[in-house]
């Protein structure tokens, strides 16, 4: 609701449950001044959808602990993208206890194109069959598999330097210990940390510390992707894409714009280097300390919940692990030299590579949406939010590809559908698109991964020069 609306508008009253779920108390006490706050007022046990405050407390979610994660926040589109089924029924489930005074909600849901695509899709992935399938987690367990031989191999190998058989070599094994983290990423975390590996939150809490066993933060990796998800390619709200400045920018700000450099005028020729030491800003990066994504803090994420807080230790924990079996025993057994150091380096920039250039390819690309506010900067209307997901978004290949990265070459499926398992967007991709075409939404197809990685070096030479922005005459001179 916005800040100058009527108060007699915030005096309405808001239902209270007691006793019985059909039993309501309706009273203006309820909603005096107390129960009228900001987005920023709210305690580490309330969330806010819709502008309304509801209490988490005595809460039992279906999907298990991971709702409070989010306490202390408004999680408006982060609920309806993860909840494409519930109704306003369901939010009767919760003790609502106040509104927020400053909500302005940006996208619009429940428009006709939501409603057609949900209603195709749910035709071919039913209800309750949206989690993973005994193919997603052979798949997974294979990748599993190969990512715990590979970390015993890389731990205990004294043979960085022995060339007599080369798949002992620190090389080889620095190559294919990196490539078997990023598999963790994009086939096993991923879909867990989503809540779409299983429709068991313990299986999904599980297997979604993949992220730290890989030199991330799980509870950190889901602040950030879960605001970008929700607010993608928004350049002020998407923590993707203001992440790598001033190294380098995804967003393509206008001519003058204070955050354009003038070393963005050769990111062309240089981001890729700099995906490159993806690993190595996350293994060292302290938030995963205080459990402050800061991305998501720049953007409102308030993180100083109870849930959150002891939580701080165990991230501790497991990045102290991680750098135990994976930085100090290599120097350990191989000695402590520039060559170690660079077999380390060459495992971190294996693994950032694969998985930081296939995300790269995902929403930045020519042609891509990369402001999809700016009828809501110009109007004050929302936006269709399911309309900024495809259009922001690329997909590129088939199944195939789907099997090596995750399904995250359906980067369109997933951004719409992003709790259903990845097993899944080949076949509702088809229909996908034929809803999009039907109401006029650019959906970006790609047959080969290379046409998107050239799209998008495209794109980011572009957005470095300004390219998009230059005044380019018909005839005569400039």
């Amino acid at each position: 609701m916005a800040p100058n609306a009527d108060t007699s508008i915030l005096r309405n009253r808001i239902a209270t449950k007691v006793n019985a779920p059909t039993d309501f108390v309706d009273s203006d006490d309820i909603a005096t001044r107390s129960a009228l706050r900001s987005i920023k007022g709210l305690n580490g046990n309330e969330i806010a959808i819709d502008g309304v405050i509801y209490d988490l407390t005595d809460f039992v979610h279906p999907g298990g602990e991971v709702i409070k994660f989010f306490g202390g926040n408004d999680v408006t589109v982060q609920y309806k993208m993860i909840h494409p089924y519930h109704t306003g029924k369901h939010l009767e489930k919760m003790r609502a206890v106040g509104k927020v005074v400053d909500f302005v909600p940006e996208y619009e849901f429940d428009t006709p194109f939501e409603r057609e695509i949900k209603s195709e899709v749910f035709k071919i992935v039913r209800r309750g069959r949206e989690f993973g399938t005994s193919g997603y987690f052979f798949r997974a367990f294979s990748y599993i598999a190969f990512f715990f031989f590979m970390q015993y191999t890389f731990t205990t190998s004294t043979t960085f330097f022995n060339y007599d058989n080369w798949y002992e070599s620190g090389v080889c094994i620095a190559i294919a210990f990196g490539v078997a983290q990023a598999f963790i990423g994009l086939n096993v975390q991923h879909d867990a940390n989503h809540g779409a590996a299983s429709k068991r939150p313990w299986i999904n809490d599980l297997l979604g510390f993949g992220t730290d066993l890989i030199g991330s933060c799980k509870w950190n990796w889901m602040a950030q992707h879960w605001t970008h998800h929700a607010y993608t390619n928004h350049s002020e709200k998407d923590p993707d894409s203001f992440s790598s400045e001033p190294m380098f920018a995804f967003n393509d700000y206008p001519i003058g714009h204070p955050k354009r450099k003038w070393w963005h005028r050769f990111q062309g020729a240089y981001f890729l280097f700099m995906l490159g030491m993806y690993w190595l800003s996350t293994v060292f990066n302290p938030q995963f300390m205080d459990l402050r994504q800061r991305g998501a803090q720049y953007v409102g994420i308030q993180m100083e919940n109870d849930f959150i807080v002891k939580r701080r230790k165990y991230a501790i924990a497991m990045r102290a692990s991680y750098i135990f079996l994976n930085i100090y025993r290599p120097f350990a057994n191989n000695g402590l030299s520039w060559a170690t150091f660079g077999i380390i380096m060459l495992m971190g920039i294996a693994e950032s590579l694969t998985l930081s250039v296939l995300f790269s390819l995902s929403h930045n690309f020519v042609h891509a949406d990369r402001d999809p506010m700016e009828s809501f900067k110009k109007t004050g209307e929302p936006i269709c939010w399911f309309k900024s997901q495809v259009e922001t978004s690329s997909t590129y290949g088939g199944a195939i590809s789907g099997y090596l990265t995750g399904g995250l070459n359906f980067q369109i499926e997933h951004h719409l559908f992003p709790r259903m398992s990845s097993a899944w967007y080949p076949y509702i991709a088809p229909k996908v698109r034929e809803v999009c075409e039907k109401h006029g939404v650019k959906y970006a197809y790609y047959p080969w991964i290379w046409q998107n990685l050239f799209s998008t070096f495209t794109y980011m030479h572009r957005a470095g020069t300004g390219a998009n922005w230059e005044l380019k005459p018909l005839s005569g001179r400039a």
